[in-house]
């Protein structure tokens, strides 16, 4: 009834093929769009903003990155952690070396050399597939990881090991650094989500996008068709790599402040990766889905048990939500592989027909 496409004409080929042909889809987007960038801003409170909707962007982000090239490239990875570190410690270095230089601009620089990483390790991936290269990844993430520690350089020497975020200024509003508010660092991290998140959906509808959807679903066929797997594999590399190394930035420089080594570890690759296969693989809305359900799950039920009257520790709600976590994983891998984002889309097609659903009778 909500989404029914009665009315709604095409007469050129830009209308049917839009991003959203849909006007419902429009004015959704529109909505979402107005509660992030003035709702959130003006009533949420700095605890909200910088305990959940900053990491939450963040992680975000970092899952369209994997999703760029396990969910419509089919090349799986367990490095997400080690290349969102690679950005962090590059943006550092890069306002050691240019403190004059816009932050922003390097923050998005610092996607650069991750990128460069990404396709480094992505090379095996012309050759070996499937659990093989998840192996191959999983070794770049405990390499990188060993850089980050050993190489003092990265981290000019300090003596803790960590890198800290230096104070810079947007238009004389400070953005990063321990004076920069907590809405001023939001609207800088939703500005550059939303920006990235509508140049990967324009970059999966184009040619570049199809050719990883074709080497996904059959290489060889892609092959034969003229698409390169040389040049679709490390492009997807390179472009997740890209995202990750981005969110990894946006992570220190406008979340957390200060980061060491163990702040990219194999439990952050394994929870974007959770993301994935929650929200759905192969979908740009369940990225968004699935970062915001496995952040906010265990603030949820550290708050229920205080609501029941109920005294229950920390550690105990951690081991809830990770139990939560686990089921649903199970669950979405053996009934329904593309996760929340599906789920979505058939209670849009049931709204279509809602309240006269087709019946075989």
């Amino acid at each position: 009834m909500f989404y029914r496409e009665a009315g709604q004409f095409k007469t050129s080929y830009a209308a049917d093929q839009a991003l959203l042909p849909i006007r419902q889809d429009r004015i959704g987007l529109g909505l979402i769009l107005l509660v992030a960038f003035v709702i959130v801003p003006v009533l949420a409170s700095d605890f909200l903003i910088g305990s959940i909707m900053i990491p939450f962007l963040v992680f975000a982000l970092a899952a369209v990155g994997l999703n760029i090239l396990t969910g419509y490239a089919g090349q799986l990875s367990l490095g997400t952690g080690a290349f969102m570190g690679v950005g962090a410690y590059a943006c550092y270095k890069l306002t050691t070396y240019f403190p004059d230089i816009n932050i922003l601009f390097m923050v998005l620089l610092s996607g650069v050399f991750s990128a460069g990483v990404g396709v480094v390790f992505g090379l095996p991936s012309l050759r070996i597939k499937g659990l093989y290269l998840a192996i191959t990844t999983l070794a770049a993430q405990f390499f990188l990881e060993w850089c980050f520690i050993r190489i003092g350089w990265l981290y000019n020497y300090n003596d803790s090991g960590a890198i800290e975020v230096p104070q810079r200024k947007l238009f004389d509003i400070a953005i990063t650094g321990a004076s920069a508010s907590p809405t001023v660092r939001y609207l800088v991290i939703v500005t550059l989500v939303s920006i990235m998140t509508l140049a990967a959906a324009n970059i999966l509808r184009g040619r570049i996008g199809r050719s990883w959807m074709m080497i996904r679903d059959m290489d060889i066929a892609a092959e034969l068709m003229g698409v390169r797997p040389l040049y679709a594999k490390l492009s997807a590399f390179a472009f997740s790599s890209y995202y990750c190394g981005v969110a990894g930035a946006l992570m220190v420089f406008f979340w957390i402040g200060s980061a060491e080594a163990e702040a990219f570890d194999i439990n952050h690759s394994l929870l974007v990766l959770f993301m994935v296969i929650i929200g759905g693989m192969g979908s740009l809305l369940g990225c968004f889905l699935g970062a915001a359900f496995i952040w906010v799950l265990p603030i949820v039920i550290r708050a229920i048990p205080p609501m029941l009257g109920l005294d229950v520790i920390a550690a105990t709600t951690e081991h809830v939500a990770n139990i939560i976590i686990g089921v649903l994983i199970i669950f979405f891998l053996i009934v329904e592989p593309h996760g929340l984002a599906r789920l979505w889309q058939i209670g849009k097609e049931k709204l279509r027909t809602w309240p006269f659903p087709y019946s075989s009778n």
